[in-house]
Formats: structure tokens, C-alpha cells, sequence
């Protein structure tokens, strides 16, 4: 090899060393082409308290809205990192660009529109009203109608609907109750500090259910289709997520999730 064939060589050598971190020389480097905060992870924001939706066992958090983010992430070749935080930072953290989706059985309002994105819808929703037995509350009418305190989990379409005046079909905002969780609010139930709690109805429930005294007025209050919250400015990551849930839902992948937690014969 003559001496100009050496130091071509040389420069070569060199040169893929001070860029092997850029991987010069491989096909192993990620563009990560859709956006997400962190590459290779897809960072998901939910509010754990919400049965069967997101509930931990132990240390774990899991229900409907963690295995369906489950299966999106493992469509795209993602490992998904789920954060529980307060349900009323969940839009402002997914706008700011902290967390790559909301997911927490999360319905789509013009308000929220302003903010974030929305995937299509992959699950329904109810909002019921939980009143304790012996209340004189009996539909949602007399709720409407008298001078009632209702509890609420801060932020949620409960929320929403409730702080609206009587004319929207709430019961105003002075006369609502806000809780950082949806058991807190039932908790203030159960000790006579508000008159009735407006929630989904799958937690709904599940709060019933483990807590005696307590029922579910027969008529819905209102339904509402869920779906996930993304960055208005990632339009990739949307695409990919709303193909991933079509192709979840043609291979019947969310249905069998959202039967295991919510059987067809009690939905």
C-alpha cells in the first residue's frame, strides 16, 4: 500500500471513531421518526385511580386504558412508560411536550380540542351519579333541580358538566365539590359532605361496589366516547397511533381487553 492509499485509510479510520456515536458505518441509528419525547418510548400520562381503566395492583398500574396503550406501544415498536399524575396536568403536560399521550379514560371536548389532539375513540363511557341509599335523590332531574352540593374528580367531564349553570344541565359551579381523586369524592359522600358524586360509571361501580350504602341512580347522566390526548404538533405520532388502534380493533385486540375487565353480561 503506498503512502497516499495509507493515509486515506487513516482518515477513514478516524473519522468513523470520532462519529461513532452519529453511527458511522451502521444502520442501527434512530431518527425517531415520530416524535416521541424520549426515543424508542412512548410516555404515557394517566390518573391510576380509575377502575377498571387504570387501577394499580401492588406496584403496577394496570386496566383498560394501560393494556390497549400496551398494545399500541408493541405495534409501534415502543416500550411504553406509563406516569401517574393528577388527572387536571394530564392535557397541560401532553401540550407541553412532558408526556407523549393522555390516556385515563379521557373524552373529547371542544375545550380540551383547544389544547391537544385526539385519537379515534377506542372505548365508551357513562357518567353516572352515585347517591347514598336513603337519598332523596332519586333521578337526575331532582338532582338538577334542588340546591345539592356534588362531588367530582378535578378536571373530568364530571367536573365540567356539574360547574355549568342550570340551563347547560349542571347544577352550577358553586355548588360542586372538586377532589384530586374520584375516591375522595365518594369518601366525602359517605361522610354527608356532598349530596351526590358524578363520575364514570365503570368506577362508579367499583366504588359502589366496595362500599356499602351507596347506589347508582338507574338513568345515565351522560355518554361520552373515550380517546387518547397527543401534541398538536406531532401529527406522526397521531397517524400512527390512530392505524395502530384500527388494526387493534379489525384483530379484535381491544375488544377482548375491554371484555376482560368489563364482561358483556354486567356491561
Amino acid at each position: 500500500m503506498n503512502k497516499i492509499a495509507k493515509k486515506i485509510v487513516s482518515v477513514v479510520l478516524v473519522s468513523c471513531f470520532a462519529l461513532s456515536m452519529a453511527g458511522c458505518g451502521s444502520s442501527e441509528s434512530s431518527d425517531n421518526s415520530l416524535g416521541t419525547v424520549e426515543d424508542g418510548k412512548l410516555i404515557m400520562a394517566t390518573n391510576a385511580f380509575f377502575p377498571p381503566y387504570e387501577y394499580y395492583e401492588g406496584d403496577e398500574i394496570v386496566g383498560i386504558d394501560a393494556e390497549i396503550a400496551q398494545a399500541v406501544a408493541d405495534n409501534l415498536g415502543l416500550e411504553l412508560v406509563i406516569e401517574d399524575v393528577e388527572f387536571d396536568s394530564i392535557i397541560a403536560g401532553v401540550q407541553s411536550g412532558k408526556y407523549d399521550i393522555g390516556c385515563a379514560g379521557m373524552t373529547v371536548t371542544e375545550d380540551r380540542l383547544a389544547s391537544v389532539n385526539f385519537t379515534t375513540s377506542y372505548a365508551t363511557g357513562i357518567q353516572s351519579v352515585i347517591v347514598t341509599e336513603d337519598s332523596e335523590i332519586t333521578d337526575i332531574d331532582t338532582l338538577l333541580s334542588g340546591n345539592y352540593t356534588v362531588g367530582v374528580q378535578s378536571g373530568t367531564t364530571g367536573d365540567i358538566y356539574m360547574s355549568s349553570s342550570l340551563e347547560d344541565g349542571g347544577v352550577g359551579e358553586e355548588n360542586v365539590d372538586r377532589y384530586a381523586k374520584g375516591n375522595d369524592a365518594v369518601v366525602a359522600l359517605l361522610s354527608g359532605k356532598v349530596d351526590a358524586v358524578v363520575i364514570d360509571n365503570q368506577p362508579a361501580l367499583a366504588f359502589v361496589a366496595a362500599n356499602e350504602g351507596l347506589k347508582i341512580l338507574d338513568t345515565a347522566y351522560a355518554i361520552e366516547e373515550y380517546a387518547m390526548a397527543v401534541n398538536k404538533d406531532n401529527e406522526e405520532l397521531l397517524t400512527a397511533i390512530n392505524e395502530a388502534l384500527a388494526a387493534l380493533t379489525a384483530d379484535g385486540t381491544i375488544d377482548s381487553i375491554i371484555e376482560k375487565y368489563i364482561p358483556s353480561e354486567e356491561a
